[in-house]
C-alpha cells in the first residue's frame, strides 16, 4: 500500500499536488487590485452600477489573496520538501508509527507500520486496535491502550507473541516481545488525533532473561560454595545468607529472605557490635577480620573467622556488607591452623568483661573486643588510641604509651574520660605484647570502665560530707538549745516577777522573743541533721496542699501564677504536717525569689508504682510505692556547681541579709527524717523542679478508728502547780538552776544531780522515794537512757521525763524496747516544763 493511498483516504491530511510560482501569483493579485482601484477612480462616474460592483469584487478578491498568502493561510503550489522531511522523521524513529483520528481511523502511517500491515495481510489501513483483534492473550492490553486513546491519555503496554503466531510481527522460531504506546496529538482546536507506536523489544527481553539466568547460576554457585556468606544492611538486618551458612546454623533458607532475620540472630551482642561498628577510614570501604562464635544448631557455638567488607556512600552511610565466613571448627573446610587453644583465646578476647585492644607501633588500634568498643563510644579500629579520650587526657595517654613502648614494661594505669555523648570514665593499662612480623613492638591496652565506680565514689563523698556537716550542725544545735533553754527559762522567771507596766517587762519580753527566733534557727539545723522531734501522722498530701493554697498565694504575690494539680486517688503518707508545710513553703519562697519578673509555680501530686520507682534513681532510692510531690518553677534555674551545694547549711546565692542558707538544708533534713527522698533538676534559663518521694502509708485496719477529738484538743490548764518530789538530772548548771527554781515555784520538791552517777547516789540516799525523774539525755559518763536502765534494774519504777536538744528518736534505739518515759524537747519555757511535769505525774 502506497503512502498516497493512506493520505487520500482522509481529506484532513490531503495536500495540494500542484506546482507553481507563489511569488508571481502574489504580484499579480496586487496588480489586479491596483488596476481595479485606478479604473474606479478615473471612470467611476462614467461606468454603470453593475460594472462598479464587478470591479469592487475583483479588487476584494485580489487583496484577500495577497493578504492570505502573506499570513500563510493561502498556499500556491505544493510543498514537497516539508512532506519529505516529516516522512523521514517518522521513519527515523525506527518504530512502527500510525496516527488515528478520534474515530480510530488511520490518517497517517510511516514506512515501518506499512511494512507491518503488509506482513499481516491487511487489505486496508487499520489501527493497532484492529490489527491485533482476535488474539485473547493480548486482548486486555490492547483494550487498555484503545481506552486511553479515546480518553486522550498516554499509556504503555508490553505483550508477548508466541512463536508461529499469525499476529503481525510474530516470529516463526521464537517468541517476540513488543511495547505499544499511545500519545494524544492536538494540532488545532476541535481536532484530536492519537499517535500509536509499536516497538520491538525482543532483543532487550532476551538480554534480561540471559542476565537472570546467569544470576541464578551465580547464586547457585554461591549457595553451594564450601564457605559461608552473608550480607547485612546498616540497620542490622540480614539481606542474604547462602545455603552453606544456613546449613551450618540450622536455619531454614526460606525464612532468611523475609527481612525478619537480624545480625543478633547469627552472632551474640558483643560480636554484632564489632561487626556493625565499622566506620569509613581513608576511603569508601573497610575490610576487617573477626574471630567470633556464631549461634549454631541448638545454641551450640560455632567458631568462625569472618572476613567482613563494608562500603560507604559519600555521606558515610554503610551499604550492604559482604561477609565471608570460614569454619574454624570441624567443618568440611576447616581453617588451617585453627587449634582449640586459638578458638578458646578468641572467645576469651571477645567475651572479656573489660576492654582489650591491640595497638601497632604508631598507637593505632588494630584489633579490639566489643567491651572496648562500648567503652570508647566510637569505632575504635583504625583510630589512634589518643582520639578515644578527651583532649585533656590525650597528652597523658601518649606519654604512657611511649613509656610502655620504650621500656618494654607495663606502665602505671591512666585515668581517662572517653569521648562520646555520655561521659564515661575508665582506667587504661598499657602492656607490651612482643613484636610483630616486621620487628615493631605491639602494645596491649586493657580498659576498665570506672563510670559507676566514680559515681559511687562521688555519692559516698557527698554523703560523708553531708553526714559530717549534719553532725556538726546537730552538735552546735544541741549546745545552743541548752543556752537558749536557760535564756528563755530565766526570762520567764523574770517575767513572773514583773508586771506588764514595769519598765523592764518590755526588755525581758524582747530578750525572750529573740531567744525564740534563735530557737527557730536551731530547729532548722536539727532538721538538716535529722535530729529534730517529729510528730508524724497519717494524712493526704492533697488535703495539706489545699489548706496551704491561700498562704502560698499570698507568699508568691500577684506576678506569679500558682498551679496545683492533684493525681487521682493519691495515697496516704505519714509525716509531721507542720514540718511538711515548712518544706513546701521553703521551696515556694525559693521559687518566688528565682522569678523576680513573674512566672508559674506548679505543684503536682501523683502515685508512683514500684515499677515506676525503679527508673527514678535506683542507686539512691529503693523500689517501692511512693507518693510524689513535685514543685517546679519557670525561674532562672541553677548551674551544676550551685546545684551540687544547695543542701549544705548556710550556703546561699542570695544577697547578704536576704537569706540564712538553711531553707533547702531544712527541706533536705525533714524529707530524709521522714523516710523520703528529694531530687532536684535545674537548667539555666528554664527553671527548677524539686521532686519529693514519700513512702506510701498503708493503714492498719485496727488503727483506722481513731479518737481524733481527744488527741487534738488540749484544754488550757489554769492550774500548773503540784506536789511531789522530783529528781532533776542535768549537767548544764544554767538549765538545772532554771528548772529547779521553776519547779520549786510551782510547789514541787526538787532534788538536783549533775550526772547519772550522782543521780544514783541521790536515789540511794532517798531510798527511791521520789515521784518523778526529770533527766537530760546527753551527759558525760552516764547518759539518760543508761540511768533509766539502772533505775529499772534496781526495781524503781518511777516515771521518767527526758529533756534533750536532740530528737526523741535519736536516743530511742538505746532504750532496748523500754517506752515508759515522756519527752520534752529543748528549749522549753516555764509553762511547757510545768505542763510536761504535771501530765507525767497525772498518768
Amino acid at each position: 500500500m502506497s503512502d498516497a493511498g493512506i493520505a487520500e483516504s482522509r481529506p484532513d491530511f490531503q495536500e495540494d499536488q500542484r506546482h507553481g510560482r507563489p511569488a508571481l501569483a502574489i504580484v499579480l493579485a496586487v496588480l489586479l487590485a491596483a488596476t481595479v482601484g485606478g479604473l474606479t477612480y478615473q471612470l467611476g462616474d462614467k461606468l454603470p452600477l453593475g460594472a462598479l460592483v464587478i470591479l469592487a469584487a475583483a479588487s476584494l478578491l485580489g487583496l484577500l489573496a495577497a493578504f492570505g498568502a502573506i499570513a500563510g493561510f493561502v498556499h500556491f503550489g505544493r510543498l514537497p520538501k516539508q512532506r519529505t522531511f516529516f516522512d523521514g522523521l517518522a521513519d527515523a524513529i525506527g518504530d512502527a508509527c500510525a496516527v488515528t483520528d478520534k474515530h480510530g481511523r488511520v490518517i497517517y502511517a510511516n514506512a515501518r507500520y506499512r511494512e507491518l500491515l503488509k506482513t499481516s495481510g491487511a487489505s486496508r489501513p487499520v489501527g493497532i486496535e484492529n490489527l491485533y483483534a482476535g488474539y485473547p492473550d493480548i486482548a486486555d492490553r490492547i483494550y487498555r491502550l484503545a481506552q486511553a486513546a479515546r480518553e486522550g491519555e498516554r499509556s504503555v503496554e508490553e505483550f508477548r507473541l508466541n512463536s508461529g503466531s499469525a499476529a503481525a510481527g510474530a516470529r516463526q522460531s521464537a517468541p517476540a516481545w513488543f511495547r505499544a504506546s499511545v500519545s494524544p496529538i492536538s494540532p488545532s482546536v476541535g481536532k484530536r488525533f492519537t499517535l500509536w507506536r509499536l516497538t520491538d523489544i525482543t532483543a532487550d527481553r532476551e538480554r534480561q532473561e540471559n542476565a537472570f539466568s546467569n544470576l541464578q547460576y551465580i547464586i547457585n554457585y554461591l549457595d553451594h560454595s564450601p564457605a559461608g556468606f552473608f550480607s547485612t544492611t546498616s540497620d542490622g538486618k540480614i539481606a542474604y545468607v547462602n545455603a552453606t551458612l544456613a546449613d551450618w546454623l540450622g536455619l531454614d533458607l526460606s525464612e532468611t529472605t523475609d527481612g525478619s532475620l537480624m545480625l543478633e540472630n547469627l552472632v551474640d551482642e558483643a560480636g554484632a557490635k564489632l561487626i556493625m561498628g565499622l566506620k569509613p577510614e581513608n576511603g569508601s570501604e573497610r575490610t576487617e577480620v573477626f574471630d567470633l562464635d556464631l549461634k549454631g544448631r541448638e545454641g551450640t557455638p560455632l567458631p568462625v573467622r569472618i572476613i567482613h567488607r563494608t562500603d560507604f556512600d559519600l555521606d558515610g552511610k554503610a551499604q550492604p556488607s559482604r561477609s565471608l565466613v570460614l569454619d574454624k571448627g570441624a567443618g568440611p573446610v576447616k581453617l588451617a591452623g585453627a587449634s582449640e587453644a586459638e578458638i578458646r583465646m578468641a572467645r576469651l578476647f571477645n567475651n572479656a568483661p573489660i576492654g582489650v585492644a591491640e595497638l601497632d607501633k604508631d598507637g593505632v588500634i588494630a584489633n579490639t573486643n566489643s567491651a572496648f568498643l562500648d567503652m570508647s563510644g566510637a569505632a575504635a579500629r583504625g583510630a589512634p588510641v589518643t582520639e578515644l579520650v578527651l583532649e585533656r587526657d590525650r597528652e597523658t595517654v601518649q606519654q604512657t604509651l611511649q613509656l610502655a613502648t620504650d621500656d618494654a614494661k607495663a606502665a602505671e594505669p591512666v585515668d581517662v574520660t572517653f569521648v562520646g555523648s555520655e561521659q564515661r570514665t575508665g582506667q587504661m593499662y598499657f602492656v607490651p605484647a612482643g613484636a610483630d612480623d616486621t620487628g615493631d613492638r605491639e602494645i596491649l591496652v586493657y580498659a576498665v570502665d570506672t563510670t559507676r565506680h566514680s559515681s559511687l565514689e562521688a555519692q559516698l563523698a557527698q554523703g560523708q560530707k553531708m553526714q559530717a556537716v549534719g553532725q556538726l550542725a546537730g552538735g552546735v544545735a544541741h549546745d545552743f538549745n541548752n543556752v537558749l533553754t536557760a535564756i528563755i527559762g530565766f526570762s520567764d522567771l523574770l517575767l513572773a516577777k514583773h508586771r506588764p507596766t514595769d519598765p523592764a517587762f518590755a526588755d525581758i519580753m524582747n530578750i525572750k522573743q529573740n531567744a525564740n527566733r534563735a530557737a527557730n534557727l536551731v530547729r532548722q539545723l536539727l532538721a538538716f541533721s535529722r535530729r529534730q522531734t517529729l510528730r508524724p501522722e497519717v494524712l493526704s498530701l492533697t488535703d495539706v496542699l489545699s489548706d496551704l493554697g491561700n498562704l502560698l498565694g499570698r507568699l508568691l504575690g500577684e506576678k506569679i501564677e500558682l498551679k496545683v494539680a492533684h493525681g487521682r486517688d493519691v495515697g496516704l503518707v505519714k509525716v509531721d504536717v507542720n514540718q511538711f508545710e515548712q518544706v513546701v513553703i521553703n521551696l515556694a519562697v525559693n521559687a518566688r525569689d528565682a522569678m523576680p519578673d513573674g512566672g508559674v509555680l506548679s505543684v503536682r501530686t501523683a502515685n508512683v508504682s514500684e515499677q515506676e520507682s525503679r527508673s527514678v534513681n535506683p542507686s539512691v532510692m529503693p523500689e517501692g510505692r511512693y507518693v510524689l510531690c513535685e514543685i517546679s518553677d519557670t525561674g532562672t534555674g541553677m548551674p551544676p556547681d550551685v546545684l551540687a551545694k544547695i543542701y549544705e547549711p548556710f550556703f546561699s546565692t542570695k544577697e547578704v541579709g536576704k537569706g540564712t542558707g538553711l531553707g533547702l538544708s531544712t527541706v533536705y533534713g525533714i524529707v530524709k527524717q521522714t523516710g523520703g527522698f528529694i531530687f532536684c533538676d535545674s537548667e539555666l534559663g528554664k527553671g527548677t523542679t524539686f521532686s519529693i518521694y514519700l513512702p506510701e502509708h498503708v493503714r492498719d485496719q485496727v488503727a483506722e478508728v481513731e479518737d481524733l477529738g481527744s488527741g487534738r484538743a488540749e484544754s488550757e490548764r489554769a492550774d500548773l502547780t503540784g506536789k511531789g518530789t522530783i529528781l532533776l538530772v542535768e549537767d548544764e548548771d544554767a538549765v538545772r538552776s532554771f528548772a529547779s527554781r521553776a519547779l520549786a515555784s510551782r510547789g514541787y520538791t526538787v532534788l538536783e544531780a549533775d550526772s547519772g552517777e550522782s543521780a544514783l547516789e541521790v536515789v540511794e540516799s532517798q531510798s527511791g522515794e521520789f515521784d518523778l525523774v526529770l533527766s537530760d539525755v546527753v551527759m558525760p559518763e552516764m547518759d539518760g537512757p543508761t540511768l533509766l536502765k539502772e533505775l529499772r534494774k534496781r526495781g524503781i519504777g518511777t516515771k521518767v521525763v527526758f529533756i534533750s536538744g536532740y530528737a526523741e528518736d535519736a536516743f530511742e534505739k538505746n532504750l532496748e524496747g523500754q517506752d515508759d518515759f515522756a519527752f520534752l524537747p529543748k528549749p522549753f519555757t516555764l509553762k511547757q516544763l510545768a505542763e510536761a511535769v504535771k501530765d507525767a505525774m497525772a498518768t
